[in-house]
């Protein structure tokens, strides 16, 4: 049992008389005792607080949000209108209508939104994902600048890193990345070009050009295969 004294208590107790302030000023707070706000921490009204969900250090949490369940977010801000499942949220601001999560990752830098979708297993690091844009799933965007309407596909990576500097993706408006594309930094693609799924890009892609950068396909007979015919 912990004693008034322990520093554990005091947290909690500091975060119990947060909670009460918050739904005094309008907020819905399902679980009190399964959420965790701390101090200096601001949340409009009419957002909903799910359980699980901790809110830490100086963030900020625009009005009829939904936040949580299972979130964890640090000096991060969001606008109004956003909803964010299950996600870490770090030095981030999420604009408004904009949806985060299940299992999203923002670090710091990451600025998303308005109206972005960043889905399931997508890291963004220093990084801003423009008005509409979409990158559903297993994602990273590190360093890049990502424009209107764009759509991000499936296992697409920024190679940002060359082992002693980071280099930076910029990827103009509606433009359409196929998936498990590796774009590596420095590199720009244009206003509604498309890169071909599977391809890896080296160089700038103009505005509207199809990209593609993968090996020509080879299929061969298996050994194993001709030998069992040959019986």
């Amino acid at each position: 049992m912990h004693s008034q004294t322990d520093p554990m208590f005091a947290d909690r107790s500091q975060s119990l008389q947060k909670v009460r302030k918050l739904v005094e000023a309008g907020v819905r707070i399902i679980d009190p005792e399964r959420t965790y706000i701390e101090p200096k921490v601001q949340v409009a009204r009419g957002t909903e607080i799910l359980p699980g969900t901790h809110l830490r250090g100086d963030t900020v949490v625009g009005a009829r949000c939904t936040i949580g369940p299972d979130c964890y977010i640090e000096d991060s801000t969001i606008e109004d209108d956003c909803r964010v499942r299950y996600s870490v949220l770090e030095g981030a601001r999420v604009r408004s209508k904009t949806t985060i999560g299940p299992y999203a990752h923002l670090r710091p830098g990451a600025d998303v939104g308005p109206k972005v979708r960043i889905g399931n297993f997508v890291e963004v690091k220093a990084s801003r994902v423009r008005r509409g844009a979409k990158a559903g799933h297993l994602t990273y965007l590190g360093d890049a600048d990502v424009g209107e309407e764009t759509n991000i596909g499936a296992g697409t990576i920024t190679c940002n890193y060359d082992g002693k500097e980071k280099h930076k993706t910029v990827i103009g408006k509606r433009a359409f990345i196929g998936s498990n594309a590796a774009l590596v930094a420095p590199v720009a693609i244009g206003d509604g070009a498309l890169i071909g799924a599977g391809s890896t890009i080296t160089e700038d892609v103009p505005d509207g050009d199809l990209a593609l950068g993968r090996a020509r396909q080879v299929n061969k007979e298996r050994k194993d295969q001709q030998e069992e015919e040959a019986q």
